[in-house]
């Protein structure tokens, strides 16, 4: 079966260089050096309009430049593919390289906006069947086996195509390690950069079960506010911090996309100190607003990027599979530190997973997912500013899988307390603060992937009621 290519190049527009020859340079580079290899489709024009929000015509200009230099080639009904090209053109190191979450509310809640939900009637649950049977039907002893410590090799080279084509991330199968969940990729990493009685920031607020780990493994945090546009890169800087700890993509919880001029800061930040920055791409995928932003670590020049990602998210929270991108230079040290450690996965889940994405399910599951949790996260907003008025600020609103709420003239306390009564259940986000400020009292969190259209509107109207009167719309 088919799987078309999809790709996220870094389009620079307010450089002189035209977009057109900015893709048509990125494409003929990942030809190249091997990572595009012949035979594989690329997105139809229309897709990748769609995708990069750019004119046809710049789409058009860079497949036709590539087609006649021969990269690319046109079959009539069929679309564009890789084309194959002379050995010597490819870069040399090419051939060297080697159980859902319940949706379900509690007894007496009508609409649960709990976070990390997953939607439970569009997940291809047959599809899936179909793979963990197919894996427990191939004929050899490898069930009865340790699997590689790294995890399954050809999940990892799953995961590495993968990462290459949706968020600009290069990287070999040997640099991705395996974990069972981002929790288990922290305290790893911990131990790895022997982080003990050292110094690791962290957005504030941020994620607390990160937090949790490296209290745990003896860190000290050192909380780094938030801008409009990100953590604070001068704060850190007058840090004395060896590693920092970000959500670029989709700042959780509050919800911004760090900017990039940012990004280069950070990057630079590492580069000069020889910090490491550890880049936690949870929900990199869901992206509703503007043109598509690649991961920090596709940014990484000088290998100081440590790069998390998870299925939990984007497919299923019960697989308990996320993994790392080490930078090479911090291979060594793992195979010493960790040569006998038994990989924590389950290798029947990661092969399973290997082949889901194989038959290219993973991707279509993935675009499903898009524009479902778009059409819920549009409803939405349309319901809170319908309904709530200016009883609310929205926050963070562009991506991801759930938003915050500010509030006016009523705390957090008492809107969960009221809205429990009519059997809605909402959540205040003060955990993920290192020293909650007196406006953390005042924000609420909603998640929407588990909930219906109509549940979500149902649920914002119970929420509206409970605001005080003058703020109701």
């Amino acid at each position: 079966m088919e799987v078309t290519v999809e790709f996220t190049p870094f389009l620079h527009k307010e450089l002189p260089e035209p977009l057109y020859s900015q893709l048509y340079h990125w494409i003929k580079k990942e030809i190249e050096e091997g990572r595009f290899v012949p035979g594989m489709k690329m997105p139809s024009i229309r897709q990748l309009t769609v995708h990069l929000k750019v004119s046809r015509n710049t789409i058009e200009a860079a497949y036709q430049q590539l087609q006649s230099e021969g990269y690319l080639e046109s079959i009539p009904k069929s679309g564009i593919w890789v084309a194959s090209i002379e050995q010597p053109l490819l870069h040399p190191s090419a051939a060297e390289r080697p159980a859902i979450a319940a949706c379900q509310p509690p007894s007496g809640t009508m609409v649960d906006f709990e976070y990390g939900n997953v939607d439970v009637e569009k997940f291809p649950m047959k599809q899936w069947k179909k793979c963990l049977s197919d894996v427990l039907d191939q004929e050899n002893d490898w069930m009865f086996q340790y699997t590689e410590n790294q995890g399954e090799l050809v999940l990892r080279r799953e995961i590495a195509n993968y990462l290459l084509q949706s968020r600009g991330v290069r990287s070999t199968p040997e640099q991705i390690i395996i974990t069972a969940g981002t929790q288990a990729s922290i305290a790893l990493i911990c131990q790895l950069l022997t982080l003990r009685e050292l110094t690791v920031a962290m957005e504030e607020p941020g994620y607390s079960g990160v937090r949790s780990v490296f209290e745990d493994q003896g860190c000290h945090i050192e909380p780094i506010a938030l801008e409009k546009d990100g953590l604070s890169v001068e704060q850190l800087q007058s840090s004395v911090a060896q590693a920092v700890y970000v959500t670029p993509s989709h700042q959780f919880p509050v919800g911004m996309v760090l900017s990039i001029s940012k990004r280069l800061k950070l990057l630079k930040w590492a580069y000069q100190t020889g910090g490491y920055i550890i880049e936690d791409d949870y929900d990199g995928e869901f992206r509703y607003q503007g043109q598509p932003i690649p991961s920090l670590k596709s940014l990484d020049e000088e290998e100081r990027v440590i790069y998390l990602g998870t299925f939990s998210k984007s497919f299923l929270p019960s697989c308990r599979l996320s993994y790392i991108v080490l930078p090479p230079s911090l291979l060594v040290e793992y195979s010493s530190k960790f040569a006998a450690y038994s990989q924590s996965a389950s290798p029947i889940i990661q092969r399973a997973m290997a082949r889901f994405m194989q038959t290219g399910e993973f991707e279509r599951h993935i675009r499903r997912m898009r524009k479902m949790y778009q059409r819920k996260h549009q409803a939405l907003l349309r319901c809170i500013q319908h309904d709530m008025g200016t009883g609310v600020t929205i926050v963070g609103e562009r991506s991801g899988l759930h938003i915050l709420l500010r509030l006016s003239g009523i705390t957090a306390s008492e809107l969960i307390e009221k809205a429990g009564q009519k059997g809605v259940k909402v959540y205040a986000p003060v955990r993920f603060w290192h020293s909650p400020p007196p406006e953390s009292s005042s924000y609420i969190m909603l998640g929407f992937g588990g909930l219906t259209v109509e549940a979500i509107e149902t649920g914002i109207r119970m929420l509206a009621s409970c605001l005080p009167s003058p703020y109701r719309q």
